[in-house]
């Protein structure tokens, strides 16, 4: 399995719909750094936001999850409550291709204040935006900024093609668009 470079990340782009909108090379001015890096490529979170609470006393259940959990807000920044978390989406479309697994790590400018970037692999033939777990470690409100840099993902390609691939297991998220709750 080799980890792949910019010049394949950008023919999968362009060719093939791998990353929908592609934004070729690292924008950074003013903004926390996002786009085509040299074995990766850098996703934004979009503006709109899932901010975990709490009021109700509500249990989290991964196979009873209340949708009531959480607050929705759209905009250009959003901040996350101490020690809680935000779910949020990429503005990239992938499209996976059927050799390819990506990883995903979080930007060092958000690790370095304390807020964590989660995301589990995304697998051969999944598609989707990509829901983002942002996880706030500290004891202060901390801020999130739409349509910049989240996370980066690493294209890892293996020497031949999966069996059967997510989109052939008919995977409970495959397609999703926006903001997606965990399904059982």
């Amino acid at each position: 399995m080799a980890v792949m470079p910019d010049h394949w990340i950008r023919k999968m782009a362009h060719e093939q719909g791998m990353i929908e909108p592609f934004v070729d090379g690292q924008k950074r001015e003013g903004t926390i750094s996002y786009g085509l890096s040299s074995y990766g490529y850098d996703a934004r979170v979009a503006d709109e936001f899932k901010i975990f609470t709490n009021v109700d006393n509500a249990l989290v259940d991964p196979k009873d999850f209340s949708h009531q959990s959480f607050v929705d807000r759209q905009g250009d920044v959003c901040i996350i409550p101490p020690n809680s978390f935000v779910l949020a989406r990429t503005v990239e479309y992938f499209r996976i291709p059927r050799d390819v697994l990506v990883i995903c790590l979080g930007k060092s400018t958000y690790a370095r204040c304390g807020i964590i970037v989660n995301v589990t692999p995304l697998e051969p033939g999944w598609e989707g935006h990509v829901t983002l777990e942002f996880s706030n470690t500290t004891p202060l409100p901390a801020k999130i900024y739409a349509n910049e840099g989240a996370c980066q993902f690493l294209f890892l390609k293996g020497d031949s093609p999966c069996e059967v691939s997510y989109a052939d297991r008919q995977g409970k998220y495959q397609g999703q668009r926006g903001v997606t709750l965990p399904k059982l």
